[in-house]
């Protein structure tokens, strides 16, 4: 199994020699909303990480998270730690939720398809078969609750993000292109592609999407959903949707046309090609019980328990800092 490392190689730009030049300062540069509850102590995450710096001898700011505060970053004296956004110089790490409470990444690039999670090997036979079974059996709980029963329901779930007639630079072709791709090889199972409840779209992205539904009867259009869908789904065909990774609690396999961090039991586009993708899905069963405890409780800081300090030191020690 992979060392339980949790975020970082090594430091930008020669930062171990720098880093010990610099006062001990953190500050955080967080939303209106985040910066008050970790100011009042109440953001469990965060109040962690000021503690274990705090312990080493740091002093503690919150500063609001603007381009124009965030731009400052780089000429004060310190350190800083952004929430999603990109830490563009030395002395600066991304903090991110990886997908649910209490799980969280402190990395050196808001791209997670560079986080160290995904540069790693996921390794079936180094599972612990017990606490993985039991760990994925408690979060699809918590998390799902009473969800309906795990099943086939003939149907491909395609949850879709923003921007469905841009190619970005992680994907290997528009979303509009990953349907038409999808129903030139599903037979004849209905797809059902849900729109993100979150994002707008374009109308003309919107005409596109209705254009293919009157095109192939068995595209269905819809709303948001996952929670029924999920279950009922014979796979999740998506971009990098975070969908695909809670589909893993229901044993539902992926087909992934973007870069993303939860790659590792995928059948991944940009290494196999489309059909390559498609023919591999077919009768995948992977570990989704050893992967998800892998995922989480081993490449990840989870923030409810007892190692999350160390966890959060080593991943700042690892990008040279003097934690």
């Amino acid at each position: 199994m992979q060392a339980q490392g949790f975020a970082l190689s090594g430091a930008r730009g020669g930062g171990t020699n720098a880093a010990m030049s610099q006062a001990r300062i953190l500050r955080f540069y967080l939303d209106p909303g985040l910066k008050r509850s970790a100011e009042d102590g109440r953001h469990n995450f965060i109040t962690q990480v000021a503690d274990v710096v705090r312990g080493a001898g740091f002093r503690v700011e919150f500063k609001p998270s603007t381009a124009t505060e965030r731009m400052k970053s780089a000429t004060r004296r310190g350190y800083s730690m952004f929430h999603m956004d990109e830490p563009y110089h030395e002395r600066a790490l991304t903090m991110r939720r990886v997908y649910h409470y209490p799980f969280w990444a402190i990395e050196q690039s808001a791209r997670r398809w560079e986080w160290r999670v995904a540069r790693a090997r996921f390794d079936p036979g180094q599972v612990d078969r017990d606490a993985a079974d039991k760990f994925a059996r408690y979060w699809r709980k918590r998390l799902f609750g009473k969800a309906a029963p795990v099943e086939a329901g003939g149907f491909v779930y395609v949850p879709l993000q923003g921007r469905l007639s841009v190619q970005r630079s992680f994907q290997t072709c528009t979303p509009l292109e990953m349907v038409e791709q999808t129903l030139a090889r599903t037979d004849t199972r209905p797809v059902i592609a849900a729109l993100h409840p979150g994002e707008t779209h374009a109308p003309n992205e919107i005409a596109a999407l209705e254009r293919l539904c009157a095109d192939h009867p068995r595209l269905e259009l819809r709303t948001g959903g996952m929670e029924g869908l999920l279950p009922a789904c014979d796979m999740v065909v998506t971009q990098n949707s975070a969908a695909a990774f809670n589909g893993f609690f229901f044993d539902k396999p992926a087909i992934l046309f973007g870069r993303v961090d939860f790659h590792h039991i995928a059948a991944n586009v940009a290494d196999l090609g489309v059909e390559g993708a498609f023919d591999a899905i077919v009768g995948a069963r992977p570990d989704f019980a050893g992967y998800i405890w892998w995922f989480w409780q081993v490449m990840a800081i989870n923030a409810g328990r007892p190692e999350a300090p160390e966890k959060i030191a080593k991943a700042m020690r690892e990008a040279g800092w003097p934690v």
